[in-house]
């Protein structure tokens, strides 16, 4: 079996193979890309798709790309990288291909859909199938078992038959560029150990999280967590305010105490208070409302499919549909602080 000779050259435990943190993975002038790994398919290059792609190319991967948008793949096409008219014909000059795409319907269009990636009755180029988008894990299980209904045209050294993962990430446009993503990853084990060299060219930790969809679920949670967390830190800092106590007091407090988080000490909300974050720039750049609220309709669709509670879910909810609603879905989730709890500015809060 395949999987069996892949696994007794893995000499990885249970426990080491889940969580694997590097610095960004690039090979020498000297040195290429497994064979199985070579030519690679990227479908959606927006703005953590192009730049994920450009690290791959950087590591010495070629890359065939597709984007609806012309001008996009003009500029891969200007840096020599060949672009193609459907996901199917990428699918055609491929042994891998990756999707970052913006939602669920566009994740099985590509799929599916009319010259989609499995267009081409049952058999399938590609070995391995890489989705990066945040969509829904239904979505992410139903896409792998169709995968594994299909076989490969060639085999692909021990590989005989395709395999997708879902791989969706963590971090930013400005993590996407300099290639310090984290993956959350569901699908066969040996599917995920095989990808690490293209995962660690553009992140800088993949973790396994199980079977098909539990990347996907993984995400929803991440981003659940991360919502209600920047709800928090903001209220408290906005009622610390209207109480007489000043942002940047309350943060130096947080910032040593028990109420320590990423959204004080690394994305602090209070425009003034941090440099290089979206509440310096008018909440311009970083993870847009829109994005937020979208996950977190994932997330209460989810808690309802799962039979969980999600109170705090559907309050984050609100305030980010309302956020959206009143025309602030293009800035920064941490926007909610000064949009929606309307907390001062740090320098005028004292």
């Amino acid at each position: 079996m395949a999987i069996c000779r892949l696994k007794s050259l893995l000499s990885l435990s249970k426990c080491n193979s889940a969580l694997v943190s590097s610095s960004i993975r690039t090979f020498s002038s000297s040195e290429v890309p497994p064979r199985h790994l070579q030519n690679v398919g990227f479908i959606g290059l927006g703005n953590m798709g192009s730049r994920m792609a450009n690290n791959l190319i950087k590591a010495g991967f070629r890359l065939t790309v597709h984007d609806l948008n012309s001008d996009v793949l003009e500029m891969f096409s200007q840096m020599g990288v060949p672009t193609k008219k459907t996901p199917y014909e990428v699918s055609e000059a491929s042994d891998v291909v990756i999707t970052m795409l913006p939602n669920s319907a566009h994740v099985i269009d590509v799929y599916t859909g009319p010259n989609g990636l499995l267009h081409g009755g049952k058999l399938l180029r590609p070995w391995l199938l890489l989705d990066s988008s945040t969509i829904d894990p239904e979505t992410s299980r139903n896409l792998s078992a169709t995968v594994s209904n299909y076989i490969l045209k060639e085999k692909k050294g021990d590989w005989e038959k395709p395999f997708k993962l879902d791989a969706p990430v963590s971090g930013s446009v400005t993590a996407a560029e300099a290639g310090t993503l984290t993956f959350m990853v569901g699908g066969l084990e040996e599917a995920f150990l095989a990808a690490k060299p293209l995962l660690f060219s553009m992140g800088k930790s993949a973790i396994y999280c199980g079977g098909a969809g539990s990347g996907s679920a993984a995400k929803i949670c991440n981003n659940l967590a991360l919502a209600v967390s920047m709800l928090g830190i903001s209220e408290a800092l906005a009622l610390g305010q209207s109480l007489g106590v000043s942002a940047r007091t309350l943060t130096n407090i947080f910032n040593c105490s028990s109420a320590r988080c990423w959204s004080s000490d690394a994305y602090n909300p209070v425009p003034g208070l941090m440099e290089g974050v979206p509440s310096s720039r008018d909440y311009n750049g970083g993870f847009a409302s829109k994005l937020m609220a979208k996950d977190l309709n994932l997330a209460v669709e989810s808690a309802k499919l799962a039979g969980c509670k999600y109170p705090l879910t559907s309050q984050a909810q609100k305030i980010y549909t309302e956020l959206c609603s009143v025309g602030h879905e293009a800035k920064d989730f941490s926007c909610a602080f000064h949009h929606y709890y309307s907390g001062m500015d740090g320098p005028h809060d004292k």
